[in-house]
């Protein structure tokens, strides 16, 4: 980590000259200037108080600053079976989010594994293909084009009902595939 740099950059957010600083901190203006070209290091208790004028606390400086990943490549799908089909996870690390969408593949007259009842929503949308959406009492035909919205209380099923593959955009909120 370039201590130096961060500090710097800290500083300029807070529209704090070198000289501002330095006098705050009971520190000359040319230490502050070997700092943030990291030069030197700080001490401990240096950079807490380089810190405390700044406004930010060691634990929120020293915290590695985290990216969201946004777009999503097949690089990052993976796959993995559910009864007869197959799961193609479209976002990693899904599950630390609201929703999780897949896309499941269903062979000919393959059906995936019962969804045992959980607090949420599914979503689905058949891309190809025709399908079944079997709860307990009903039974629903779906083709391309077509989407389901099923409150996950409700036990249920999707089963191919295609000459060839069907595929469904598939999205459960809260995450739970």
């Amino acid at each position: 980590m370039e201590i130096g740099r961060k500090i710097k950059q800290i500083r300029l957010q807070r529209d704090l000259t070198q000289e501002e600083l330095a006098a705050r901190t009971e520190l000359t203006k040319g230490y502050i200037s070997q700092l943030e070209n990291d030069i030197c290091s700080p001490s401990i208790a240096t950079l807490s108080d380089i810190l405390d004028v700044l406004g930010v606390t060691l634990q929120e400086f020293f915290a590695e600053t985290r990216v969201e990943k946004t777009v999503f490549t097949a690089n990052d799908y993976f796959e993995s079976t559910n009864g007869d089909c197959t799961n193609t996870w479209l976002i990693t690390n899904s599950q630390k989010n609201d929703m999780e969408p897949i896309i499941l593949t269903l062979p000919e007259g393959g059906e995936c594994e019962t969804r045992l009842p959980f607090e949420g929503e599914e979503f689905g949308y058949v891309l190809e293909g025709k399908i079944i959406l079997k709860t307990q009492n009903e039974v629903y035909k779906l083709k391309k084009g077509e989407s389901f919205s099923i409150n996950g209380k409700r036990e249920h099923v999707i089963k191919n009902n295609n000459n060839g593959k069907s595929r469904v955009l598939w999205v459960t909120t809260p995450s739970n595939f």
